[in-house]
């Protein structure tokens, strides 16, 4: 395994235990990933387009129901509608985290700046907090996810996920706040060694509900890497928020949560605790997943939902990656939402329980590029265009 973790004082720990020559830890993982094979599947769906809405700031959420959409039902119980639109003059946006005050943070790709948006109904023109050092930008690499610590009110650690020159890796990074401004500290590497390439970064980071911090990786086009337990490419990784393989994982020291991935994208949570994730697909076959650990997904053996013995089936499948290409994804009650890169729409897929229903698509080719989604603190979603040069933020009030 390449992967480091680096402590507190930048010295770097002892590397991870090898499960090379360890066949009883492969057939453990082979037993768990067998014990997870629950073959199930999905479908897609219709579309629910609707209107545009012009460029402007965004109203109070106490300002009632937005008109800019037309009236009428979806096949999901409820539609987004758009509240408003926030010209902030993005640049390759990826990532969205919100501040305890409801201030928004946002990474962009290839500048390696944090940007800010200020709450409120005044919210126009992105601020700048300071950009992340080391980040090497190139094709899909870059600053990529953001995640908040847990217990932001005392360590007021920001997480993100950037490519450096020779991997993909971790920092955390303080805020602190001056006479009510803002300041970014030095970065504390707390991961690394995670495979970079042109194409296939994964990025997105973010903490589950029992605290540790959940990693979506890429194959970086290096097909034996994801069904190799012993390689950081292609999986989900669960580790401390001091960087370490996470207690209870599959195997013991090792930060793989489960594996068989191509190019993970969005991570979320529902009601009851279970972990999904959006993935794309190779020119077939975008996912969305029922994440368990152990659980083997496929790739580069199957994609989508073969009921292939040994391989989980996806939950929800897209046979033509030209409707989705599915980024950022956030859980509102029993609805999973996804942007969509080149199907550029919005997807909304109810759940109930372990089981995914009918994908409703909105506002198809009416915004571009949908890079992510994610819920602010006041219940809207907030969603980022992205290579409109420059991008704007898309806030949606969802149905009750």
């Amino acid at each position: 395994m390449t992967g480091t973790a680096a402590g507190r004082s930048g010295t770097t720990a002892a590397p991870r235990r090898s499960l090379a020559g360890r066949p009883a830890d492969r057939l453990r993982w082979l037993g768990i990933a067998a014990a997870a094979a629950i073959l199930l599947g999905g479908c897609t769906a219709g579309d629910g387009d609707r209107a545009p809405v012009p460029p402007g700031t965004v109203p109070p959420a106490s300002g009632g129901p937005a008109t800019s959409s037309p009236a009428g039902s979806s096949r999901d119980g409820g539609e987004p509608t758009v509240a408003g639109r926030i010209d902030a003059e993005l640049q390759v946006p990826w990532s969205t985290v919100f501040l305890p005050d409801g201030t928004a943070v946002i990474s962009e790709r290839d500048s390696a700046l944090l940007r800010t948006i200020a709450p409120g109904p005044g919210a126009g023109r992105a601020g700048t907090l300071g950009k992340v050092p080391d980040v090497v930008p190139g094709g899909e690499g870059g600053l990529l996810g953001l995640a908040l610590s847990p217990d932001f009110a005392t360590d007021r650690y920001l997480y993100a996920y950037f490519t450096s020159a020779s991997d993909n890796r971790i920092a955390r990074l303080r805020l602190e706040e001056s006479a009510g401004v803002l300041e970014l500290g030095g970065p504390e590497v707390i991961f690394t060694g995670i495979p970079k390439a042109s194409t296939h970064n994964g990025g997105r980071i973010r903490f589950g509900p029992d605290g540790l911090l959940y990693v979506g990786t890429g194959d970086s086009q290096r097909r034996g890497q994801p069904q190799d337990p012993d390689a950081l490419g292609g999986k989900i990784l669960r580790i401390t928020p001091e960087g370490r393989p996470a207690p209870g994982n599959p195997i013991a020291g090792n930060p793989v949560y489960s594996l068989g991935h191509r190019n993970v994208q969005g991570l979320a949570w529902d009601s009851a605790g279970r972990l999904w994730a959006s993935e794309f697909g190779p020119d077939v076959d975008d996912e969305l997943n029922l994440i368990v650990p152990g659980g083997n997904y496929g790739w580069p053996e199957v994609t989508g939902a073969p009921h292939r013995s040994g391989f989980l089936d996806a939950k929800v499948v897209w046979p033509s990656t030209a409707d989705s290409s599915p980024s950022g994804l956030e859980i509102v009650g029993d609805t999973a939402y996804l942007g969509a890169l080149r199907g550029q729409r919005l997807w909304a897929v109810p759940l109930n329980g372990e089981f995914a229903g009918d994908p409703v698509s909105y506002f198809t080719r009416t915004y571009g590029r949908i890079r992510n989604v994610s819920l602010a603190p006041d219940g809207r979603l907030w969603v980022l265009s992205n290579n409109k040069n420059p991008d704007f933020v898309l806030v949606l009030q969802l149905p009750d």
